[in-house]
Formats: C-alpha cells, structure tokens, sequence
C-alpha cells in the first residue's frame, strides 16, 4: 500500500447511497470487469470516462449509506481508485471497503476544501490531505494498525490467509 497518494478530485455530496455508487439494476454482473464500469454511474453517468486510475474520489457525510450492496465495494476497488475521501462513512459500507482492500478516509471538511478536478495529495504516515491547487491542508483520522494490516494485505481474505500459513509453520 502506498503511503503516499496524488490524484485528480471527484467530488459528491452528502448521503450517495449505494445505489448511487452502483445502480441495482446491474446487480446481475459479477465480473469485476464489468462492474466497473457502472460505478458511480447513479450519481454521475460519464463517471467512468472520465475517472483514471489512482484519481481520488471525495465525498460529504454518510458517504455508501443504503443497502449493503456488495457490488458498490467492488465498483470501487475494481476502478483502481487511489482513496475515497469523505466525511464519514456508512458503517456497513466502511467494514466492507476496508474488507475488500477499499483506502477510506475519514477527512473531516474536505467536502468543502476541495473542488472537482482539484489535485489532492495524501499522506498517511503523518494523517494530511493537501489540496495542490489551492494549498489547503486538513487532517484524516488515523487508520487503526489493525486496519492498515488489511489494506496492505489487499484484502481481509490475504490478510487471514497469511495469518492461516503462519499459524501451520509454527
């Protein structure tokens, strides 16, 4: 896992819900290749020719509310996506973004502090968002040890796998 994150802004509101993140009505596909491609498509329908790997996606308060949809999870983590910013997050959603390798990070005012298109650089080791274009700084709520073991694991399954092999050489 990089500690160390820069990429273009694309900012959302307060309350996308999860159906906004990854409309119902591509719940049939299961291929991440193709779930992908319907990511944030409720909230904006260009989304996906617009977003490039490693861009950040920043968001208000309650960012994934809604149904705990699994596929919003992987929409995201299939887009390659350097973070998600917001100012909190459902729970639900957080567990399972985190699970599956998802950077989420709590950053209280970054719905205000940065624009769409903006450069946002983030560093974890000492918890700042820096917004390159306007030179605004703000602070992200540490992730717990335990947390950042999953993230750069990929994953909650790599994590226990490793955890598994270790236990069976001891």
């Amino acid at each position: 896992m990089k500690t160390i994150i820069q990429g273009r802004a694309f900012v959302f509101g307060d309350n996308l819900d999860t159906d906004q993140i990854y409309p119902g009505k591509y719940l049939e596909l299961s291929d991440t290749r193709d779930i992908k491609k319907h990511a944030l498509e409720g909230a904006d329908p260009d989304f996906i020719k617009k977003f490039k790997p490693g861009d950040i996606i920043a968001g208000g308060s309650n960012f994934g509310c809604g149904s705990s949809r699994e596929h919003a999870t992987i929409a995201l983590k299939g887009l390659g996506s350097g973070a998600v910013l917001a100012e909190s997050f459902a729970r639900i959603f957080y567990r399972n973004a985190i699970n599956l390798g998802v950077l989420l990070l709590v950053c209280p005012g970054i719905r205000k502090s940065v624009s769409q298109g903006d450069i946002v650089k983030i560093n974890i080791e000492i918890s700042r968002v820096y917004n390159q274009i306007t030179g605004e700084e703000l602070e992200i709520q540490p992730l717990s040890d335990y947390v950042l073991d999953i993230l750069r694991m990929g994953g909650i399954k790599p994590l226990v796998k490793r955890q598994l092999q270790e236990m069976e050489s001891r």
